[in-house]
């Protein structure tokens, strides 16, 4: 992967080269020594969206996977970050907020089902967060971290990581981010006539990898966004966002049983390390 000067990776947060990509578990002297060495923003709220019905992998939140239900792993990981000051489950379903709150998260609220649909907006689940604790507890945190349980192998590094970014830059929004090997100039589609043409133009004669610009694709792992931000623009990705690169390994999601059996296999060669 090529160095990126604006993504600050891991190992700048109190962790060795390597140490990231095999803690999945983290320990206190990690979370103190980030504690000591990263940017620390004051008050961050961690929102774990876990809404019920999932089709593709029934009951998939909570589902075990190497021993925890899924939903675990990022509830932990935001426990285990020296950034957040509050982990919280929204979701529409008894049974994932009583398992949130087993695995040490808040579950304060019952999401409502007009934002719990297929086809809801993830920025209303968000805004229905923030409104609620504004209304209850009088509590507004200055940046909501927005962690999809189908992300489990991001780290407290990795979260950590992106609030220095945020606090180095008085950022509106960090975005988790990977290279992707699927550049959008070696991309093809299939015109009316059958034939291969270019999905974007390029000039670029023969285009070889380390010749063209480098791509970034979200991949769902932080959204780390000023509560502001969210209510004024209603977007993940503001025009003053800022990128967290992630490796490969890290940004795997899970939306499929293709993509469960991957993570395992992950995990797995990460254990025998």
């Amino acid at each position: 992967m090529r160095t990126v000067p604006w993504a600050m990776p891991p190992m700048q947060c109190g962790t060795r080269p390597g140490d990231e990509a095999k803690d999945y578990t983290d320990s206190g002297r990690a979370r103190d020594a980030r504690k000591r060495i990263c940017f620390k923003l004051n008050n961050v709220l961690a929102l774990v969206t876990a809404r019920g019905g999932s089709k593709g992998i029934p009951g998939k939140n909570i589902k075990p996977l190497q021993g925890k239900p899924l939903l675990a792993w990022s509830v932990e990981t935001a426990k285990q970050s020296a950034s957040i000051a509050r982990v919280v489950i929204s979701t529409d379903d008894p049974e994932i907020a009583e398992v949130g709150r087993q695995w040490g998260a808040e579950a304060p609220f019952v999401r409502p089902q007009e934002f719990a649909a297929d086809a809801s907006s993830h920025i209303d689940v968000l805004v229905h967060a923030i409104e609620w604790f504004a209304s209850n507890e009088g509590y507004r945190p200055e940046y909501v971290l927005t962690l999809q349980p189908t992300s489990p192998l991001r780290t407290a590094a990795d979260i950590d990581a992106a609030c220095a970014i945020a606090e180095a830059n008085d950022a509106d929004a960090v975005i988790g981010v990977e290279e992707t090997h699927h550049h959008p100039y070696l991309v093809r589609k299939v015109g009316a006539d059958g034939r291969l043409d270019q999905f974007i133009s390029t000039d670029i004669e023969y285009l070889r990898r380390q010749d063209i610009p480098a791509a970034f694709m979200i991949n769902g792992a932080i959204f780390l966004n000023r509560r502001e931000s969210l209510l004024r623009d209603g977007t993940f990705e503001p025009a003053s966002a800022y990128p967290y690169v992630m490796p490969p390994d890290r940004s795997l999601q899970i939306d499929t049983p293709w993509d469960w059996f991957l993570v395992e296999k992950v995990m797995d060669t990460h254990r025998g390390e």
